[in-house]
């Protein structure tokens, strides 16, 4: 006798979502929520996994877009909180001259733009949470910073895509 309906459909489902592959997934979003390696870090850790480069690139921006409107919409809040401590108060001080410094000219001179195109940039130390940072410190307004920011994580999750299934299937290639 065989199996119909939902017993029928279950090793099916099982080939096609496997529990490693949703734990790939979880591990990934949450690799690119952390700053520092974001998305950069990710993508590569999905692919690792076996994940396909679509699924970790998908995985990598659902993570690192999430933190996006926390970080806009808390530091502000946060930052007005903290610096009733004096020590808080000195770093975010210095903090905020070493980005005004290295990204003030950029993103006045280009607005939006610049915010989008320094986010996209697949380097460590250039994506959503530094973006967020920046557009928190140099006051711009969330509804131009937010889509900017995601836009640029779009864009670095693309390029971090090309480069490391290019990467990997170079290797393939030499290991041949």
């Amino acid at each position: 006798m065989r199996p119909y309906g939902a017993a029928a459909a279950a090793p099916f489902m099982l080939e096609i979502v496997t529990l490693s592959e949703v734990s790939a997934w979880l591990w990934v979003a949450f690799v690119s929520m952390l700053p520092v390696v974001e998305l950069r870090g990710a993508i590569p850790l999905g692919l690792g996994l076996g994940l396909s480069p679509l699924a970790a690139l998908a995985a990598a921006l659902l993570g690192n877009l999430l933190v996006v409107p926390l970080l806009l919409w808390l530091v502000p809040g946060a930052v007005a909180w903290l610096e009733r401590f004096p020590a808080f108060k000195r770093w975010w001080d210095r903090l905020e001259a070493r980005v005004r410094l290295k990204s003030e000219d950029t993103v006045q001179r280009f607005g939006a733009l610049g915010l989008l195109l320094f986010v996209a940039v697949p380097l460590p130390g250039s994506g959503a949470w530094t973006g967020a940072l920046i557009a928190v410190v140099l006051g711009l307004k969330k509804r131009f910073a937010g889509p900017a920011i995601a836009l640029g994580v779009l864009l670095a999750g693309v390029l971090v895509t090309l480069a490391a299934t290019g990467v990997l299937k170079g290797l393939e290639w030499m290991a041949r």
